[in-house]
C-alpha cells in the first residue's frame, strides 16, 4: 500500500490488563493497516481481543488496569502512543470516532439528544450555539430522524433510532476514521440491515475508512473489503475478502466457516469448534489454538508461531505453512 495512502497502521500492538489474579495479555503484538475510504472487518469470538484493540487505538483503555505495553498506532503517519490526553481528546470526534456496542450507554440520558449532537460540533468546529443546533439538525435528517425529534431524550427512542443518533454523533465532524464496534449486536435482524446500510452510505459520502468489529461472517461479506481474523489476542490470518473467503487457511478460520448454516446444503448438524478458547492469564506456549486444532502437533505447543504470506497480501499465523515438519 502507498505511504500516502494509508490512514491507520497498527504494528507490533500489544495491551495487557495488569489485576490481582494475573496479566490479562487481551492483544499480543498485531498489525494491520487501513487505507484511506477502505473498510476491514476485525473478526473473532467474544474475548478475543476485538474490543481492546479499538480502544487501543481511540487511547481509551483504563489505565488502571489497562496499559499497551508495546507497539505503534500510527495515523496519518504519526503515532498515537506518543499523543498527550489532550491531544487525544481533539482527535477523537473529529479525526476518529466509535460506535459502541450498545447505544443506550453511549447516549447521556439527561440531555437531548440534539444537544448531544451538537456539543461534539462545537467542541471541534467552533460553531456558534445556533450553527451548531443547525449542524446537529442537518445530520440527524442524514441519518432518518426527522429534526423536530432534536428536544427529545434518548428514552423516547428505539434501539434501531438510538444506534442511528450514536452514528450522528460519531460522524457529527467528518471523522476520516469510523471505528463501529458489533454496531448491530443490540438490533433485530430488520433493523440490522437498516444500519448497517446506513453506515455503508454515509461511509461512501464522506470516503470514511471503517474497521468494523464483528463476530458476524455474513456482515463483513457484505460490506469489507479487507479481512483480520483474531483469536485469543493474535491475528491468526489477515488479507483481503476475496483471500479470506475463497482461500480460508487457518484452522481457525476454516472451523469458523464450518460453523456458519449453509444455504446450499442439507446437513444435519454442524461442526462447531471444540472447547473455549484459552484464559488470557494463562496463555499457553507456542499456538493459542493448537488445544481446538485437529490439525495440530507437537510443534505447534512451542515457539512463537510463524506469521507466513502464503500469497500476496495474504497472512497466516500457523507453523504448517512455513515449511517445518510437523
Amino acid at each position: 500500500m502507498e505511504t500516502k495512502n494509508k490512514l491507520l497502521e497498527v504494528k507490533d500492538l500489544s495491551i495487557h490488563y495488569f489485576t490481582d489474579e494475573g496479566v490479562v495479555r487481551a492483544v499480543n503484538n498485531i498489525d494491520f493497516e487501513l487505507a484511506r475510504g477502505e473498510t476491514m472487518g476485525l473478526v473473532g469470538e467474544t474475548g478475543a481481543g476485538k474490543t481492546t484493540t479499538a480502544r487501543g487505538i481511540m487511547g481509551l483503555v483504563p489505565n488502571p488496569p489497562g496499559r499497551v505495553v508495546s507497539g505503534e498506532i500510527l495515523f496519518e503517519g504519526k503515532d498515537l502512543l506518543n499523543a498527550s490526553k489532550l491531544q487525544m481528546r481533539l482527535h477523537r470526534g473529529k479525526d476518529f470516532s466509535m460506535i459502541f456496542q450498545d447505544p443506550m450507554t453511549s447516549l447521556n440520558p439527561i440531555l437531548t439528544v440534539g444537544d448531544q449532537i451538537a456539543e461534539v460540533i462545537r467542541l471541534h468546529e467552533k460553531l456558534s450555539h445556533k450553527d451548531a443546533n443547525r449542524k446537529a439538525a442537518e445530520i440527524l435528517e442524514m441519518v432518518g430522524i426527522p429534526a423536530e425529534r432534536m428536544s427529545e431524550y434518548p428514552h423516547q427512542f428505539s434501539g434501531g433510532m438510538k444506534q442511528r443518533i450514536v452514528i450522528a454523533i460519531a460522524l457529527a465532524c467528518n471523522p476520516s476514521l469510523l471505528i463501529a464496534d458489533e454496531p448491530t449486536t443490540a438490533l433485530d435482524v430488520t433493523i440490522q440491515a437498516q444500519v448497517l446500510e446506513l453506515i455503508e452510505q454515509l461511509k461512501r459520502k464522506f470516503n470514511t475508512s471503517l474497521l468494523l468489529i464483528t463476530h458476524d461472517l455474513g456482515v463483513v461479506a457484505e460490506v469489507c473489503s479487507k479481512v483480520a481474523i483474531i483469536y485469543a489476542g493474535e491475528i491468526v490470518e489477515y488479507g483481503t475478502l476475496k483471500h479470506i473467503y475463497e482461500n480460508p487457511s487457518h484452522p481457525y478460520t476454516i472451523g469458523l466457516f464450518g460453523s456458519i448454516p449453509n444455504l446450499n446444503e442439507t446437513v444435519h448438524r454442524l461442526s462447531p469448534i471444540p472447547g473455549l478458547m484459552p484464559d488470557p492469564t494463562k496463555l499457553p506456549d507456542g499456538c493459542a489454538f493448537a488445544e481446538r486444532c485437529s490439525q495440530a502437533c507437537e510443534a505447534c505447543g512451542k515457539g512463537v508461531m510463524p506469521y507466513v504470506e502464503i500469497e500476496p497480501g495474504h497472512m497466516v499465523r500457523c507453523i504448517k505453512f512455513a515449511g517445518k515438519e510437523c
